[in-house]
């Protein structure tokens, strides 16, 4: 007879259906159905993910890049050397030092990836969550296998004890027995 559900929250958690957390629940129903717990945190976050999501974590690794710093600190060189010397000899110098409209640029940039890195980071603490969610339904899972093998080993010891019980029995009661003498 397999086991239901609520037979393995009683016997293996010591707890109700009701009582039984979400990881819990899906641990046991993966032992009924005989399926493996395991799965790939990443794949589970991505499932989930949305497109703001996926995209939040794009512009993260982006800005976050070394090839973005070395790209950036060229476009700002090239920015100031422009307004500081070859726009000026020809007259046509659009952001002159102290380079207001480029603090703007900057400062514009600055606040919408600062809220975009954020969600990114919010993202990767979800995906911690996940993983650790899976991890827990993991260590479950194998927690309890042990302790079904160990029921299952226990059963078969006390059977085989009965066994040998009774075949001693069955030796000392036999005639002609020399032990019973």
């Amino acid at each position: 007879m397999i086991p239901t559900q609520t037979d393995l929250a009683r016997h293996l958690l010591g707890k109700e259906d009701a009582a039984l957390d979400e990881e819990e629940r899906n641990v046991l129903e993966d032992i009924v159905l005989g399926t493996p717990t395991t799965r790939d945190a990443a794949d589970v976050a991505d499932e989930r993910a949305t497109f703001g999501d996926h995209l939040s974590d794009r512009v993260a690794a982006v800005g976050g890049s070394w090839g973005f710093i070395i790209a950036f600190t060229a476009v700002l060189l090239g920015w100031m050397l422009l307004n500081s010397d070859v726009l000026k000899y020809f007259g046509l110098q659009f952001d002159p030092y102290p380079y207001i409209f480029l603090n703007l640029m900057l400062s514009t940039l600055a606040a919408v990836q600062a809220p975009i890195i954020m969600m990114s980071q919010n993202r990767q603490a979800a995906k911690d969550r996940v993983a650790a969610s899976l991890d827990y339904e993991t260590n479950l899972r194998a927690e309890l296998d042990i302790l079904r093998l160990h029921h299952k080993f226990d059963n078969l010891i006390v059977d085989r004890l009965d066994q040998l019980e009774a075949k001693i029995d069955r030796l000392a009661g036999a005639p002609g027995d020399r032990t019973a003498a």
